[in-house]
């Protein structure tokens, strides 16, 4: 079987968490760096692999697998060992829904191609942050109050799910805008999470091609 291969970027959150997913799969993976801020995504033959020109995308099992929610729960149906998700329904979904808050809400508008956007239209550069900031700050309040009556000391109990995979690199990303991390909980989450070889393996400053 050929070893999949993971097209991301050290510093990139969404690849973050498929290297945590890996990690926590027992999966051996090799890494293909794209740089993100010299357009290296943006490479025809990199399109050619994903259309968007995002990372990540992981080859494996003969395929192409963009969009690290997707890949995370592909990884979860396909491969034994951990699971990312709980077995039952109204739990699954709980842990899908924390998990999308930041996969669809908090991620995307302060993405590198978005902030992009926002500089491109005259906005200054402490108004970008600000205002990334401001989305990181209200989108992880909402993710604290969402895992309020839950018990640790994980998300969502005494196993890490995809609710964790999501949330500790998002905190990473906070860090870099500036945000308060205002949030007990959470940082209790991250703490419990970073004594794990899978999360410490997959941390940005631990990759490779960390600059």
């Amino acid at each position: 079987m050929t070893e999949p291969v993971l097209h991301g970027y050290f510093r990139s959150t969404a690849s973050y968490r498929v290297r945590i997913a890996l990690n926590l799969k027992g999966v051996a993976y090799a890494d293909a760096f794209h740089h993100l801020r010299k357009g290296e995504q943006r490479a025809s033959d990199y399109l050619a692999l994903n259309p968007q020109g995002l990372v990540p995308t992981l080859e494996m099992d003969g395929a192409v697998l963009i969009q690290s929610l997707a890949i995370c729960e592909y990884l979860d149906e396909t491969v034994a060992g951990h699971r990312l998700l709980p077995d039952e329904p109204m739990r699954r979904a709980k842990v899908r829904a924390a998990a999308q808050i930041i996969a669809c809400d908090i991620h995307p508008v302060q993405n590198l191609r978005i902030l992009d956007r926002l500089r491109g239209l005259g906005l200054a550069e402490g108004q970008v942050k600000a205002w990334a900031a401001q989305v990181i700050d209200e989108g992880l309040d909402a993710f604290d109050r969402l895992i309020a009556g839950e018990e640790g000391p994980f998300c969502f109990g005494d196993q890490v799910t995809l609710a964790d995979i999501f949330l500790v690199p998002q905190l990473v990303n906070a860090r870099r805008f500036g945000v308060t991390l205002r949030w007990p909980r959470l940082a209790a989450v991250e703490q419990a999470c970073l004594a794990l070889d899978a999360f410490t393996k997959a941390a940005p400053q631990n990759q490779p091609d960390a600059e």
